[in-house]
This record gives C-alpha cells, structure tokens and sequence, in this order.
C-alpha cells in the first residue's frame, strides 16, 4: 500500500474542507450533485471522444498501481540472475532449460528461452527491447488517460459554472435567490479544477512512476540475460546489476 497517497488525499481534501469551514462555510454547500454530473460526465465523455478502448480498459486495469504499485523484488531477481549465470558457467546454457517452465515472470521466462535456444546476444537484446518498448509505450498511453481527465475537467467545470450562472440570469426577478444561485454555480468549477489538481494529474504522474521502475527492472532483466549470453563472470554481472539498485 502506497501510504503517500492515502495521506496526500487526506490532507488535500481535509486543508479544503477544513479551511472552508473555518472561513464560516458549510460543507452542505460544496455537495451539489448536478455540478457533480455536468464535470464528471462531460470529462468522462471528452475522455472517450480522446482514447481508443484498450488504452481505457488498459488504464482501468492499472488504476490500482496508484494505492498498490506492483512490487518489483530487485535483489530477488539479481540473485535469481547470478544462479543462472552460474548454471551456464558448470552445465552450459542448455542447463537453463528445466528452469524455464517454472519461471513465473513472463518477460525473464521468454529471455531465458531465447538463451536456451543459443540466440545471439544482440537478437536477444533485440527481441527483449522491442517488447519492453511496446509495453512501456502502452502503459504510458493508458497513465496519460488520467493526464485527458486533468485537461478537460477544469474546462467542463467552467461551462457548468456558467449554464448554472445563465439559470440564475433567469431568475433577476426574485433577487433573494441571486446569491445562493451563484454560490451554487460555481461549485461546478471547483469540481472541475479540484478534480484535475488533486485526483487526476497526480493519479498520471504516479502511474508513470510506476511505470518508469518496471521499465528498469526489466533493462536489468535483459542486462543480466545479456551478460550470461555473452560469457561473462558471475562476479561482475552481479556488481552490474548492483547499480540498478535504489
């Protein structure tokens, strides 16, 4: 669990509920649900105008990375790596085979097939590449999905804002309704850039942290597979790896 998040949404929401409170606001005041549907169903729209499924469904899926991002065990994985490199150096790579059934990692599992196959080192470095590139694009693609809501709600928020103003224009006649039909109006802006500045953007930027570290862990991956293809002693693959470590 990503305490960081939890406690930055609490002290952002409670610093702008508390601090409306202690202006002499009333928090029943910021609870409007129409200002709520015009923002987030017209962002929600903008945002299915902007992006093809897979990216949406793709970032529905990573959404959790935001409070649990995926738990990368670096040490794990280098100590994993030296035991191969070890296997090659007694029994040759083709020694590598019966592990790669039980390798649960699907990206360490296809390189260590590729070392089992006897693939040279640049095709390997190759086809691990291409596919780390593809998944990391993807993955960005579907993080900037937050970044679409972060852009478009604080503009629906001002048209909510002003359709709640025009009905209020509507109503000059009866003065003693002017201030709360205004005060009402433009809650839809606070929803809009309050969405976009404390859910939305924040959302996209750690998503692509997230992003970012298993991209890394994965160049060590292929760093280590590569070093092993190339013959390389356990020693020094190890103190390589090493400096993938936080």
């Amino acid at each position: 669990m990503d305490i960081l998040t939890l406690l930055g949404l609490l002290i952002g929401f409670g610093a702008i509920i508390g601090g409306n409170i202690l202006e002499g606001g009333h928090t029943s005041s910021l609870m409007q649900i129409t200002a709520f549907l015009i923002v987030f169903g017209g962002t929600l729209g903008c945002v299915f105008v902007q992006v093809p499924m897979p990216v949406f469904l793709r970032c529905m899926k990573i959404t959790s990375w935001v409070f649990v991002p995926p738990k990368l065990e670096q040490q794990a994985a280098i100590d994993k790596i030296i035991s191969w490199s070890n296997i090659a150096r007694k029994e040759g790579l083709l020694g590598l085979e019966s592990l790669v059934e039980s390798e649960t990692d699907p990206f360490a599992q296809k390189g260590l097939q590729l070392l089992v196959d006897g693939s040279e080192p640049d095709a390997i470095r190759g086809i691990l590449e291409v596919e780390l590139g593809v998944r990391e694009h993807f993955d960005t693609q579907a993080a900037k999905v937050y970044e679409a809501f972060g852009g478009y709600s604080p503009t629906i928020g001002i048209i909510g804002a002003v359709m709640g103003l025009i009905h209020v224009m509507g109503n000059l006649a009866d003065p003693s309704k002017l201030g709360a039909g205004i005060a009402v109006a433009f809650v839809a802006t606070i929803y809009g850039v309050g969405f976009a500045n404390m859910i939305f953007l924040p959302m996209a930027n750690k998503l692509k942290s997230a992003i970012h570290q298993q991209s890394q862990f994965r160049e060590m991956i292929i760093e280590g597979i590569i070093s092993i293809a190339e013959g390389e002693n356990p020693r020094n693959i190890e103190t390589k790896l090493q400096g993938y470590l936080h």
